[in-house]
């Protein structure tokens, strides 16, 4: 186990062929992460490939080289070294897993508490607000030369994971991380437009389906929602294109805890977690086999039967803890 930056460093001193893989449903933290560290390994001087096991949301494609990503049906020779970024556990790099069972020596950056430890050499930080800040101190110590695109990647990062510097994870560092950031080119205008101001019409149309499933439990201090397969294929969309709805649930006065869940597949669904306060969201996501942050967790559920049927134990252990905490 590594507990610094330097320990990465001297890794990749050792290494020419480096893999750099982010986790499946990646979000801005995983891009971000994955693009930055390999434009940083391609300008310390070594060979480095940018991978996800999932497709990219078209938000994303405004960005500096997200062409590079590589998929994993993609021809990817065995590398010498591969660096896992943002992800708790092996599984949750999709079929890249498979270069840990091969036994490739391999790295883990991370930053949530929940991660498992599950590579050669570890550095995880909760301390962090993401894995892109976590990023930026790795760069600066391998002393790489920022560009306008390179700063830009890595802000999206920081930006993304903070809610736009709104969520609990963020203190003074953030925020000089983001200034320094954007002193060296990044545009906070462009990610936030990019991210926040890019919706498809149908996207609406399935928040509103959204809406009308929504249930308050435990004196409304819980809510929670969800879609089927067949919601997202009324509109010709998929679970990729409508993310962010437990912000949304989350906002609600009364709300403590939100569980919003997407159906990806028959008998497969995502079920993201959130908490305003005091809940810690990451114990449901481990139950389950997920991982996460004490107010931002998530995992996957897999089941045979209806969705809301498949929901209820996740619903009653929330809803029954903070029932409890009343008593």
């Amino acid at each position: 186990m590594i507990r610094k930056a330097s320990s990465v460093v001297s890794c990749i001193q050792k290494a020419e062929n480096i893999l750099v893989a982010g986790h499946i449903m990646p979000d801005g933290d995983c891009i971000s992460s994955v693009v930055s560290l390999s434009v940083g390994i391609e300008r310390f001087g070594k060979k480095a490939t940018p991978a996800i096991d999932w497709k990219i949301s078209p938000n994303f494609k405004v960005f500096p080289w997200i062409e590079r990503i590589k998929g994993f049906d993609e021809e990817i020779p065995k590398p010498d070294l591969i660096i896992v970024v943002d992800a708790s556990s092996p599984d949750r790099i999709g079929r890249f897993e498979n270069f840990l069972r091969m036994g490739v020596p391999s790295i883990v950056i991370d930053h949530h508490a929940t991660n498992t430890y599950f590579a050669n050499e570890c550095w995880v930080d909760p301390s962090y607000s993401s894995t892109a800040q976590m990023i930026l101190d790795l760069l600066r110590l391998m002393d790489i030369e920022y560009d306008r695109d390179l700063a830009l990647m890595n802000y999206l990062g920081i930006a993304t994971d903070t809610g736009f510097f709104r969520y609990s994870n963020v203190d003074s560092s953030v925020f000089q991380a983001a200034a320094e950031l954007v002193s060296l080119g990044a545009d906070p205008d462009f990610v936030a437009t990019a991210i926040l101001e890019t919706r498809k019409i149908e996207e609406l149309f399935l928040e509103r389906d959204a809406i009308d499933n929504i249930t308050l439990l435990s004196n409304n201090r819980f809510a929670y929602s969800y879609l089927t397969l067949a919601d997202f294929e009324k509109y010709s969309l998929t679970d990729d294109d409508f993310t962010g709805f437990v912000g949304e649930l989350r906002s609600i006065e009364s709300v403590e805890v939100a569980l919003f869940a997407s159906e990806a597949r028959s008998g497969e669904a995502h079920v993201s977690l959130r908490s305003k306060k005091y809940f810690d969201v990451s114990e449901i996501a481990v139950a389950f086999g997920g991982g996460g942050h004490q107010k931002a967790s998530g995992f996957t559920l897999k089941y045979e039967g209806d969705l809301k049927s498949a929901l209820s134990e996740a619903v009653q252990m929330i809803d029954s803890r903070l029932q409890n905490e009343r008593t």
